[in-house]
């Protein structure tokens, strides 16, 4: 397996992804940052400035900021799957790391929007899916269901 996703994969979580956050399209930013991404090959994609790195699961996983309609940094992660087969997509809220603390005015409507932000994490990865994007809940869902059926009776 190659140590990036497909392209045509890539763009297709994409496209949902931004289906799911943004009720009424991506702002300009969003849509900036995409087209400037679309006429690049798998090579100039993957090591494009648009893209953070970082070492995760012996290999690298790829963070596109893509924000939602409530929060403007949350990311959509493109990581190798455990075992190395794949890769998996997941939605990454990246909001608590700067919650204020429980003593500050805006704490109770920061909990609020990290509900928001996790409630549509959540709807993404379902519309995923839905869609034939791997997920680790489909991943792991697909190990359940092998032993599964490598645990049923044998027929003889």
């Amino acid at each position: 397996m190659g140590t990036v996703p497909p392209l045509p994969l890539v763009w297709k979580a994409i496209d949902v992804y931004l289906r799911v956050a943004y009720s009424a399209g991506a702002p300009l930013p969003v849509k900036s940052r995409l087209d400037a991404l679309k006429p690049l090959g798998e090579g100039a994609f993957f090591s494009s400035e648009m893209l953070e790195r970082e070492a995760a699961n012996g290999g690298l996983r790829y963070n596109l900021r893509l924000g939602n309609r409530h929060y403007p940094h949350m990311k959509m992660i493109m990581e190798q799957a455990p075992g190395g087969h794949g890769f998996v997509f997941r939605a990454d809220c990246h909001d608590r790391h700067c919650c204020p603390p429980e003593n500050a005015p805006e704490y109770g409507r920061f909990l609020e929007l990290m509900e928001q932000n996790r409630r549509l994490a959540q709807s993404i990865e379902g519309a995923w899916a839905r869609s034939g994007v791997p997920t680790f809940q489909v991943l792991l869902r697909a190990g359940a269901d092998q032993r599964k059926g490598d645990a049923s009776p044998k027929a003889h």
